[in-house]
């Protein structure tokens, strides 16, 4: 009997796992692209405002998150974790593919911007319920004293998807010229998450529902419900800010700012945030691991304390006109602070709530802080450049935030050896 358990959940736990590359591979890839998109469906007097247009139309995929999560975590909370996981995944692999496909602004003019805003729009109401759907089944899913392992596959698949998009990107880039990327090598990485979506969502119809929610007792929601599933998803906002900002500047925003700051060229600038997020790839289930084994808080501060010291110096290494070894090393040292969050994140932000209430507001509240501090973290970082001058105040965005999680961290209580309500 424990093996077939054991068995059934290392298959569902692979299938989210497998889905959520794919996911975050169509969600990450448009940010990969953003200097090409810029020219192709933003063209502006100027090629920062054209790239803050791109920017902006990746923030909006962020703006409808919140309400992804509300009504994708609600269905997870009344049809199952799976029906929610089937959802998002068709979602996304929609509105990557009409990326692929849209005529650019020389075709047909502003139809083509728009176009690129309503399929940003159906892959962040997809993004939504996705973050918060998959932490919830794979959670749900682990043993007594491993959620800590268990919950950072759920980060190691999102950095998956995001070394996976940086990875077909930069292959793009290096295996054509320019010309060829600019006219139509573009498309590549687009069409082919449209091709791989379908593969991830046979993937997800196969999987078992978790026996958490298979326990629980169907029933009405409550006024109750809502005044605790409210109060616990404003914890889960500020739980998310620094794990937000840092995750959308070192690693979503960084090959932009090594292209136009550092003057790499941009296949070196995405083969340097490749390695970065490999490197997270490694580091992040050790951490779950550690917070098993001595609790999420003391990783989670110190994650904190390391993005309020690292990210000043770092990107003021990288402007001192380093080496592409340097940048790697700065790139990975950052990588690895943001590990140490995402480790135990997943599983101490879903121990914060019953079991009756996860998705949903889990969903609700990580989603609201990625959709105003991460979401829009590539834009702000570029608009704080260009109005202040100085091409460190990204590092400031970062250590600011860092700053407001810890004040949270430090009044949540230690959940590692609690059992799932």
């Amino acid at each position: 009997m424990q093996a077939q358990v054991r068995s059934t959940r290392s298959r569902a736990v692979a299938a989210a796992v497998a889905g959520n590359v794919l996911e975050w591979y169509d969600f990450a890839v448009y940010a990969y692209m953003a200097t090409v998109l810029a020219k192709k469906f933003f063209p502006a007097g100027s090629e920062v405002t054209a790239l803050l247009a791109t920017f902006a139309a990746f923030g909006v995929g962020f703006v409808v998150r919140p309400l992804g999560g509300i009504l994708i975590g609600r269905l997870g909370d009344v049809k199952g974790r799976k029906a929610a996981l089937l959802a998002t995944i068709a979602l996304m692999a929609l509105g990557t593919v009409l990326i692929g496909v849209i005529p650019t602004y020389r075709d047909i003019g502003l139809a083509a911007p728009a176009l690129v805003f309503a399929a940003r729009l159906m892959q962040g109401f997809s993004a939504g319920g996705e973050w918060g759907g998959s932490t919830a089944f794979i959670v749900e899913w682990a043993p007594d004293g491993q959620r800590g392992l268990y919950g950072s596959l759920q980060q190691c698949s999102v950095a998956g998807g995001l070394l996976l998009g940086s990875g077909v990107a930069a292959g793009v880039n290096t295996l054509l010229t320019p010309q060829a990327v600019d006219e139509w090598g573009w498309r590549v990485p687009f069409l082919l998450g449209g091709l791989i979506g379908p593969v991830g969502l046979y993937m997800r119809r196969t999987i078992e529902e978790t026996p958490s929610f298979a326990r629980l007792p169907q029933t009405e929601a409550r006024p109750a419900d809502i005044a605790t599933g409210s109060r616990l998803a404003g914890r889960a906002f500020g739980f998310t800010v620094v794990w937000t900002v840092a995750y959308y500047v070192i690693l979503t925003y960084m090959p932009t700012f090594l292209q136009r700051q550092v003057h790499l060229p941009r296949e070196q600038a995405l083969w340097a945030s490749s390695i970065g997020l490999l490197i997270l790839i490694l580091v992040t289930p050790l951490a779950g691991h550690l917070s098993d084994r001595y609790g999420r808080k003391p990783l989670l501060l110190a994650s904190c304390a390391a993005l309020v010291i690292l990210p000043y110096p770092a990107f003021r290494l990288l402007l001192s006109g380093v080496t592409l070894t340097s940048v790697v090393l700065v790139q990975s040292a950052l990588c690895v602070a943001v590990a140490l969050y995402s480790g135990p994140g997943p599983a101490a932000i879903a121990e914060m709530f019953p079991t009756r209430l996860r998705s949903t507001w889990m969903s609700t509240g990580y989603s609201l802080a990625v959709t105003l501090f991460g979401g829009f973290a590539p834009f702000v970082a570029t608009w704080l450049i260009a109005r202040t001058g100085d091409p460190l105040a990204p590092s400031y965005y970062v250590m600011a935030a860092a700053v407001v999680t810890t004040l949270v961290i430090a009044g949540m209580q230690e959940t590692a050896r609690k059992a799932l309500e």
